[in-house]
């Protein structure tokens, strides 16, 4: 069998010829449950196979780590070795590394921080505090989204003013907006927008920049393209610019995130923005039962701007499906917890069962349900690895050591372990940093001169110290030895 019978092996022949498309743009409209992930793991071993370019020079662009986790573990059983020479990453860390490695002729700093969500939402309240507004008028979960969706739009601090500036409570946002911005810049720090942004704006303003990732990539791979957003779109086009060899996969059926800035039209207009694109529907299901998809056609096809796709499968018609509507929570969750003891009775194992509900809230309810009955559950996710606050106390540590001036970072952890540095010695040092010009992590070489007394003065010094040793391990261990 020749390596390309290999890679083709298995594949319907819409599958097949999405593989064989190399050269040019391509939109792969794939339906839930058609493969999607194999036909993009096929194509990249047919590129190669086809020796059309290095494997370093593909890049590959996921939407969660999961989904690039699950591309590399498929593709390692194609490729073997030649997998580690693959880019492969979602838009954040793929932006993330370029600005690392580009950092020196970008003139930022390498050890920038990555802000998250929670860490950003610090910053908001900062900000709203240095604007001297009230939290209670200006809320801080209110000024993150206005803040992310201006960045999403591409407006600059200004641009909000001129935008808000017949609203005087938006306006009031844009001027937090401003704040945030600065606050960010003194942390050298960048939200999870800027990762998006910040290439886009290099690009525009180094053509040798542009030029160089645009010879840096000979072809791109997008998926789930149904939920980019402008910058998102931007970026893509931008790398592409050059060879047009764009692959993109998604479903504009499955697209789900548009509260969060994803703009449909990338993928309903992709040959408007990439002319001559080819076309190809994968709309064989091999996940669901006939009752389901048709169940499924019968909401979607309500849709008004969509392409039209049959999605269609050879698998059974399936049970039918049940529809209950109870009058509130309390009553859907006794429901469920009933309905799930009858199963358990006739001989299924819990683990045979699953409880899908929309948000976090709604688990309180259903645990109570499930508990009464002493049914045992597991909850799948809750809260993630680096958002536990012992993870996230431990990487502002490491990060203090190679970024000082991250001021968020080090509130965090200068009394965790409790040290006595309280609340009023942090905010004296915060003060004494302000009239000074410093950062917060220089001005606790100066405790005494900030008005603090004898007991958290030598606290503080005890905690400069201790980051002086771990600064002085940095070059000799690892990172996993310095962690233990």
């Amino acid at each position: 069998m020749t390596p390309f019978n290999a890679i083709l092996k298995g594949l319907n022949e819409p599958q097949s010829l999405a593989v064989r498309t190399i050269d040019g743009p391509l939109l792969i409209f794939a339906g839930a449950g058609s493969g999607k992930t194999r036909v993009l793991t096929r194509r990249i071993a047919y590129i190669l196979a086809q020796q059309k370019t290095r494997p370093d020079r593909i890049l590959a662009v996921t939407f969660t780590n999961k989904a690039a986790k699950e591309m590399l573990e498929r593709l390692e059983l194609l490729l073997g070795s030649q997998v580690k020479q693959l880019n492969v990453g979602t838009f954040h860390s793929i932006n993330a590394r370029i600005l690392r490695r580009e950092a020196k002729n970008l003139e930022i700093d390498p050890n920038f921080t990555i802000f998250d969500t929670q860490d950003t939402r610090a910053i908001v309240k900062e900000a709203i505090n240095a604007c001297n507004y009230d939290p209670e008028q200006v809320k801080p979960a209110s000024a993150q989204h206005l803040i992310s969706s201006w960045k999403q739009k591409r407006y600059t601090p200004p641009m909000a003013k001129d935008e808000s500036a017949s609203n005087i409570i938006e306006e009031k946002y844009a001027h937090v907006y401003e704040a945030y911005e600065a606050l960010l810049k003194k942390n050298h720090s960048f939200d999870f927008d800027d990762l998006l942004l910040k290439p886009l704006e290099y690009f525009e303003q180094r053509p040798a920049f542009l030029k160089k990732y645009q010879y840096r990539f000979d072809y791109l791979l997008v998926d789930e393209y149904q939920d980019t957003n402008l910058l998102q779109f931007q970026f893509v086009h931008y790398l592409s610019g050059l060879h047009q060899n764009i692959c993109v996969v998604g479903d504009d059926d499955q697209s789900i995130y548009g509260w969060r800035g994803a703009d449909i039209r990338n993928i309903l207009q992709f040959e408007s923005a990439f002319p001559g694109a080819k076309v190809i529907k994968l709309e064989q299901n091999y996940r669901s039962t006939k009752t389901i998809l048709a169940a499924a056609a019968a909401v979607v096809d309500n849709n008004l701007n969509r392409r039209e796709k049959k999605i269609w499968s050879d698998s059974p018609q399936g049970d039918k499906i049940n529809l209950t509507q109870l009058h509130d929570g309390r009553a859907e969750a006794s429901y469920i917890a009933t309905e799930i003891q009858k199963q358990i009775a006739v001989g299924y194992q819990n683990s045979d069962i699953a409880i899908l509900y929309r948000t976090n809230a709604q688990s309180r309810q259903l645990e109570e349900a499930l508990r009464d009955r002493l049914i045992r559950y597991t909850i799948v996710g809750g809260t993630r690895f680096y958002e536990r606050k012992e993870i996230k106390d431990l990487l502002a540590y490491l990060n203090l050591l190679v970024n000082p001036d991250n001021d968020l970072g080090l509130k965090r952890i200068i009394n965790v372990p409790a040290r006595k540095i309280g609340a009023t010695s942090i905010e004296k040092m915060e003060d004494f940093a302000k009239k000074t010009q410093r950062s917060l992590w220089l001005s606790l070489q100066y405790p005494q001169e900030a008005g603090l007394k004898a007991q958290a003065a030598n606290a503080v010094r005890q905690f400069n110290e201790l980051i002086r040793y771990f600064h002085s391990l940095l070059n000799d261990l690892p990172a996993p030895e310095l962690v233990r």
